[in-house]
């Protein structure tokens, strides 16, 4: 959400000011020093925005709004918002495209020299000084202040501005304190999500507002630009080095060490502009569409990771690793499968072993033999040796209490489950909301269950799928199928893979080539090559894949994050205080934000503020009010997945100030 000058007033001041780059808005954007590949740089809440040399834009990202699909035509800037972006055009008109919830896309008419996408306004700088927002105003983020202004930011639900004085001037919502502004003069000023930053014109930084995760706690020395995102800042050095700080989470925070001459901070990723006019980004990319080299015989795409069976047996997992999901273990597997947030796997002798989440029981594999494992959601079903199936997990719509009697194959989807009986007959339970365990009567030799829908292989090679919109399947024949979440995938005959769902134009696209297998997930989807080798891709609708010239840098090596316990106690004034403990017997670590509430409502979590072990942030500690009085306790690491350790309840009666724990956690990388 950000500022891009445009008037010729504006450029003039920036030239006779020495200062390359006016730092953007909430979710910003930059304009680079010198010509380039592009010439400035916009990152939204989960999308980004280029403005090349030729002066069209090209967007990248998060497309479920069209907020990517940006209009042909020559701009002078533009800017990315939470799910819309807007282009200052050459003629000073503005053009906005995306999600137009509360009217945030329909610009007014008139010349403008600047124009800022926040989150669910927006605001333009008309060419005489006078500011003009439009969209949502339920915080007054769109009534914009009267007199003349040299710049504007448009953030979450706030605004703030540029007097020609110095002066910064907020409006909007301000509970915590984004909108008090400090007094003094500024050169440039960014809105962000809950807080906001301005740069002196000594260039340094001086940022007010929330700041749970340090998002204002600005470094000291001089900068050339400023940008405050969601959660975190980042700023430009004067000799060009990107410095960011704040929540890190997806490493949005890891700037790339070299010189750039823009800089832009979003929701979850933060990109830069090289003095070469090449982009980098840094940030959210979780990893579960790189597959990894080898050969492999099997491939099955989860929620937010994936894992492979190699040809000699052996399993290995990628993407996102919260409670070790994607952990592999050691040993020879038959069989893999990922869920939700879990993954199963079939040794060869029979038995089924299950790691990751299992905070309902979806990992709890019973024992015996089996001859199949499906991972669904939140539960797990396996198929005995004898033909029975045995589900176990999350059951509140009843996607465990499999029917009885003899199957040949089974599928677990996200609530239901669908199994296949040695008759051709197909026979599902569990969540039936949009109809996606009403199977079709008729023989089938294969069966897969999603999201909100299944599919079904015809003994013909026909493919049929029930339950909702994703439901509908192409023509022709095909020698397998898959239901992921919210999209679905055949192999033709000839091994060419097709796709279907939720995407922006009706249809997942799938990669060219020859396979042999294929797994669908969340948002993602992976296939085994005619080779052996495993490729993934995203398929979630509505992205778009970034520009052949932005350059998305490798991975941070990963950081072991240990193990400890959550240490908490009852205290005189009826609050809970609570910590971390590290397992090697560190010192207690006890986080800004560590109390629970005399009053707290039953039910509701409640987390602390980030908890940080040797500079490194392990996550949050949550807790919660249980009917029975008890205190129950989690933690979330950076990850965003919450992780329950066995033992992680404070009784009623416990003394008061006397700390007691909880079992040891594994946070692992």
């Amino acid at each position: 959400m950000g500022l891009a000058p445009g008037a010729l007033g504006v450029l003039l001041l920036l030239a006779l000011a020495g200062l390359g780059v006016l730092g953007g808005g909430g979710w910003s954007w930059a304009e680079a020093q010198e010509s380039g590949r592009a010439g400035a740089i916009a990152v939204g809440s989960d999308h980004a925005c280029a403005l090349l040399d030729s002066g069209e834009i090209e967007c990248w990202g998060a497309n479920r709004s069209g907020q990517a699909n940006a209009p042909s035509g020559r701009f002078r800037a533009v800017d990315a918002g939470r799910v819309h972006s807007c282009g200052l055009g050459e003629t000073g008109a503005i053009a906005c495209w995306g999600d137009n919830g509360f009217g945030r896309a329909d610009a007014p008419s008139g010349r403008f020299g600047a124009v800022s996408a926040g989150g669910q306004h927006s605001c333009g700088l008309r060419e005489t000084g006078a500011v003009a927002c439009w969209g949502d105003n339920r915080y007054d983020q769109a009534d914009a202040p009267v007199g003349q202004f040299k710049a504007i930011s448009a953030g979450r639900w706030h605004s703030c501005g540029l007097r020609e004085t110095g002066a910064v001037e907020c409006w909007g919502l301000g509970d915590d304190g984004q909108a008090d502004a400090p007094s003094g003069r500024f050169r440039a000023v960014s809105a962000g999500g809950r807080h906001s930053c301005g740069l002196r014109e000594t260039g340094a930084v001086e940022c007010w507002g929330l700041n749970d995760d340090g998002q204002t706690a600005a470094p000291s020395g001089r900068f050339n630009a400023i940008s405050a995102g969601g959660w975190h800042t980042c700023g430009l050095g004067e000799a060009g080095a990107v410095e960011c700080w704040g929540r890190n989470w997806f490493g949005q925070t890891a700037a790339p060490v070299g010189r750039f001459s823009a800089v832009g901070a979003g929701g979850v990723q933060s990109c830069g502009l090289r003095e070469t006019g090449a982009a980098e980004c840094w940030g959210k990319d979780d990893g579960r569409a790189d597959a990894p080299s080898g050969r492999f015989s099997a491939v099955s795409a989860g929620g937010w990771h994936s894992c492979g069976l190699g040809e000699t047996g052996a399993v290995e997992c990628w993407g996102r690793n919260g409670d070790e999901r994607a952990a592999s273990p050691s040993g020879r597997f038959s069989a893999i499968s990922a869920g939700g947030q879990h993954s199963c796997g079939l040794r060869e002798l029979g038995a089924i072993e299950c790691w990751g989440n299992t905070g309902s029981g979806q990992a709890a594999a019973p024992s015996g033999r089996f001859r199949a494992v499906s991972a669904g959601g939140y539960h797990s079903c396996g198929l005995r040796e004898a033909g029975a199936v045995e589900c176990w997990g999350y059951d509140r719509y009843g996607q465990t209490a499999a029917p009885a009697g003899r199957f040949s194959a089974i599928s677990a989807g996200w609530f239901h489950g669908c199994g296949l009986r040695e008759t051709g007959a197909v026979e599902c339970w569990g969540d039936n909301r949009y109809g996606q365990t009403d199977a079709p009567a008729g023989r089938f030799s294969a069966v897969s269950a999603g999201g909100q829908h299944s599919c079904g292989l015809r003994e013909t090679g026909a493919v049929e799928c029930w339950g909702d919109s994703q439901a509908d399947a192409p023509t022709g024949s095909f020698s397998a199928v898959s239901a992921g979440r919210f999209h679905s995938c055949g192999l033709r005959e000839t091994g060419v893979v097709e796709c279907w769902g939720l995407n922006s134009d009706g249809a997942a696209v799938a990669p060219s080539g020859r396979f042999s297998a294929i797994s669908v997930g969340d948002y993602h989807a992976c296939a085994v090559g005619v080779d052996g080798a495993a490729t993934c891709w995203m398929v979630y609708a509505d992205e778009v894949d970034a520009p052949a010239w932005l350059r998305q840098p490798s991975a941070a090596p990963a950081v072991d994050l240990g193990s400890g316990r959550i240490m908490a106690r009852r205290l005189a004034d009826g609050r809970v205080e609570f910590g971390w403990q590290p397992a090697d017997g560190g010192e207690r670590v006890l986080p800004r934000r560590r109390y629970l509430p005399a009053d707290a409502a039953v039910g509701r979590w409640l987390r602390s503020s980030a908890v940080e072990v040797d500079g490194v942030e392990l996550g949050r500690i949550a807790a919660r009010l249980r009917a029975d009085g008890r205190i129950e306790f989690a933690v979330r690491p950076s990850d965003g997945e919450r992780i329950l350790p066995s033992s992680r309840y404070l009784p009623v009666d416990a003394e008061v100030g006397r700390w007691l724990r909880s079992a040891v956690i594994e946070l692992g990388e």
